[in-house]
């Protein structure tokens, strides 16, 4: 199997897992916050349904990216995953805002105790949750996929939520238990923790699946032992300019090279491609695209045609 094929297959099985686990535990949680009065409970499976829309936009996301290229995209169609990541992104602020309104809401509605089964409702959801936020991040680090690892935060900011809730009904139970007022009020507090946790992630993570989009160049720094192989090459006397830019899970080289300007045509083509061949060996590179510069003594210090 291609090692494309490979990863696209892996990526869906992802956000596949996602799909189904989140359906389940959005279920589980609101039939259980609904049955033990726990506001928080019943946010917790309102963000679980979010994270079912979620999933589903990183399959389409993921499948829109796997498709070759053509005569509108000839770079391909990688940076489907980054859009489908920023939408995931977007989706959770939203879901965190009305979060956060309904706790506030809530206050000034009489105080209701949530029912201890509630306690093990919320730790069962923490549990499965994290298991599925380390499944799918591994994955989403391993294929370099930005919507899968977005979505993956998705579920650990479902952890945090479910901590929250959790020290929440908690504290109301406690409350209720030695009569102390003020822990009532721990079930919509966490509610309204939880909508906070919330969009602070879904703001970090759509700025950096926004940067993704906006053709971000890798530094210097990591294209460094990519330049020193083309340097390598046999009649390669300098490197002018060498962009590497990420196109989502891949990335695409523009890179500038001088070459002896007595040599023929079909020299200096044979240099160029003899730079795109070895430069495409790295696993994350898709395409490369080489310009062939006349060598001058001037252009030492970086000048660039």
């Amino acid at each position: 199997m291609k090692e494309e094929d490979q990863r696209y297959k892996m990526v869906r099985f992802g956000a596949m897992v996602g799909i189904v686990g989140n359906i389940f535990l959005a279920l589980f949680k609101g039939a259980a916050g609904l049955l033990a009065d726990s506001r928080a409970l019943v946010a917790d499976a309102v963000h679980s349904a979010s994270d079912v829309v979620g999933s589903i936009a990183v399959l389409i996301g993921v499948r829109a990216a796997n498709l070759p290229p053509d005569r509108d995209h000839p770079y391909g169609h990688g940076k489907a995953e980054t859009v489908t990541a920023i939408i995931v992104a977007v989706l959770l602020f939203i879901v965190g805002f009305e979060i956060g309104l309904n706790a506030l809401q809530d206050l000034g509605n009489p105080i209701t105790v949530p029912k201890t089964a509630a306690l093990y409702a919320i730790f069962f959801s923490l549990l499965v949750k994290e298991g599925m936020f380390r499944y799918k991040h591994f994955l989403g680090n391993k294929y370099n996929s930005d919507a899968l690892i977005t979505d993956a935060w998705h579920h650990r900011s479902d952890v945090f939520s479910s901590a929250a809730a959790l020290i929440g009904v908690a504290a109301s139970v406690a409350g209720a238990h030695w009569e102390i007022a003020w822990l009532l009020y721990g079930d919509l507090a966490a509610g309204l923790f939880v909508s906070i946790l919330i969009m602070k992630m879904a703001w970090t993570l759509g700025k950096s699946s926004i940067h993704n989009a906006l053709d971000h160049v890798l530094h210097a720094e990591d294209t460094t032992s990519m330049r020193d192989e083309v340097k390598k090459i046999e009649g390669v006397l300098q490197i002018d300019e060498f962009l590497a830019r990420e196109h989502g899970h891949y990335v695409i080289i523009d890179i500038k090279i001088a070459v002896d300007p007595y040599i023929t045509v079909s020299e200096g083509h044979q240099i160029g491609k003899n730079v795109k061949d070895l430069l495409l060996e790295e696993s994350k590179v898709k395409d490369v695209f080489v310009h062939i510069n006349p060598y001058e003594k001037e252009n030492e210090k970086g000048g660039t045609l």
